[in-house]
């Protein structure tokens, strides 16, 4: 008897071992997963949004990007595109395509390199690091958005995104999270503007924000 208590006693402990192992276990891949979760979330700081019953198509923003980043007014090395159709009727006639800001970017998980990762020196914003980029495209294959938020650079051979302006070499400006963003400064009719507030990830509504007042009602324009 006293040898079946023992054998039983063994037995419980044993189990109570197996399962605090186990629910340990289960509780550190959760915090792991729930870290991981927290970092993807980081990657997503601040956000570009446009009106564009309000934008002209004059391109000031992507000439004010390139120039600013790269140090010349060239249109296809902006990080911002204005897309133009001649035969579209208002307001579809004009499109623009600004980096979202994912908080799970595709861009980031395609690339085989790691080179698509948030900058600790620039506001933790999900950045290209030029000098790991292997020039594979895969983050502007991946990104769902046509066209693709991930501009090839066709002088410098790499890709390279939004970083809202945390890395300007040619404006003397403080950009980032913080700071000034060339396309929103320059924007003529301040169609453009930055936020802190994650808009809507489906679809383009979210991005797309009424920026109008009673004065655009006096110039035809819907303010609703």
């Amino acid at each position: 008897m006293a040898g079946t208590l023992e054998k039983k006693e063994r037995t419980d402990s044993a189990f109570s071992r197996r399962d605090f192992i186990k629910h340990s276990g289960m509780a550190v891949i959760g915090m792991y997963v729930l870290g991981c979760d927290m970092q993807s979330k980081k990657e997503a700081l601040g956000f570009l949004l446009l009106d564009m019953k309000k934008c002209q198509g004059c391109i000031s923003c992507m000439l004010a990007c390139s120039l600013a980043h790269e140090g010349v007014e060239n249109p296809s090395l902006s990080r911002i595109q204005v897309l133009q159709n001649p035969y579209g009727k208002w307001p579809n006639d004009i499109t623009v395509a600004q980096c979202r800001q994912c908080v799970e970017p595709a861009c980031a998980a395609a690339c085989p390199v790691d080179a698509l990762k948030p900058d600790a020196d620039y506001d933790n914003i999900l950045t290209v690091d030029i000098q790991k980029c292997t020039g594979c495209k895969n983050c502007i294959q991946a990104c769902p958005y046509p066209p693709s938020r991930a501009i090839w650079n066709h002088e410098g051979g790499h890709s390279q995104k939004c970083d809202l302006c945390a890395n300007t070499l040619h404006w003397n400006e403080k950009g980032g999270v913080d700071g000034k963003k060339a396309c929103v400064e320059v924007c003529p009719v301040k169609a453009i503007v930055f936020t802190t507030v994650l808009p809507s990830q489906e679809g383009n509504e979210g991005y797309n924000v009424n920026l109008r007042g009673d004065a655009w009602g006096n110039l035809g324009f819907p303010t609703d």
